[in-house]
């Protein structure tokens, strides 16, 4: 029943990307504290979240590009780190979460693909035809985010288990290793948005708020 319940945030998730709402409740800092209230650990989701809120910074949605889908690797990513219990499941699920949103972003491109065979030809005599296009490439795309999840949360938790006891680090060396990465993400963000020199008042912005965050986690 967890594993359905994970696999229905996904999809819905899912959703509000590109066929429903775009309210951004699909953004990975939105996404991992809806997931961990559902797996009853907000506190781990949020964190997860924000981390690959980071990571994904980069990932720009524009045009036909593929890029990673950050709702279900968000959820995917907490789901496997709540099943970890270890100093390594954050790390371990942030991992995963990576990985899966590019089967995530695979599965976008295959839905565009598809859903351009299924819309009818211009019809002004019956625009029910296109209603129901469109009506049937929202259920598609909640089945494909709620496949695409069960099926990355259900190998992420049986991978998990063998290695999360062999995790080398304890859980600040895990911190330490996660900023690092994130801080390779953040010069890539900084330098898409022009560089140090132009954007140094929101880099010294940025790094405040992150030793704030990272006080307050």
């Amino acid at each position: 029943m967890e594993l359905l319940q994970i696999a229905l945030v996904g999809g819905v998730l899912a959703l509000d990307g590109t066929s429903l709402g775009q309210f951004m409740v699909s953004r990975p800092l939105v996404a991992g504290v809806l997931t961990g209230w559902v797996l009853g650990d907000p506190a781990l989701g949020l964190l997860v979240g924000a981390i690959l809120e980071l990571y994904l910074l980069v990932s720009f949605p524009s045009g036909g590009a593929r890029f990673p889908e950050g709702a279900t690797a968000t959820v995917v990513a907490v789901a496997v780190a709540a099943a970890a219990g270890s100093p390594g499941g954050v790390p371990l699920g942030v991992a995963a979460g990576l990985i899966w949103g590019q089967v995530g972003g695979w599965s976008i491109s295959w839905l565009r693909r598809a859903n351009g065979r299924f819309v009818p030809e211009p019809d002004a005599e019956n625009p029910e035809r296109l209603m129901a296009a469109h009506i049937g490439a929202m259920v598609l795309d909640l089945a494909r985010g709620t496949l695409v999840t069960l099926v990355g949360a259900a190998s992420g938790r049986w991978a998990v288990q063998f290695f999360a006891g062999a995790w080398p680090l304890d859980s600040t060396d895990s911190a330490g290793l996660l900023l690092v990465g994130g801080a390779v993400s953040a010069g890539i963000f900084l330098r898409d948005l022009g560089g140090f020199r132009r954007r140094k008042f929101l880099l010294a912005a940025g790094v405040a708020l992150g030793l704030l965050g990272a006080r307050l986690l």
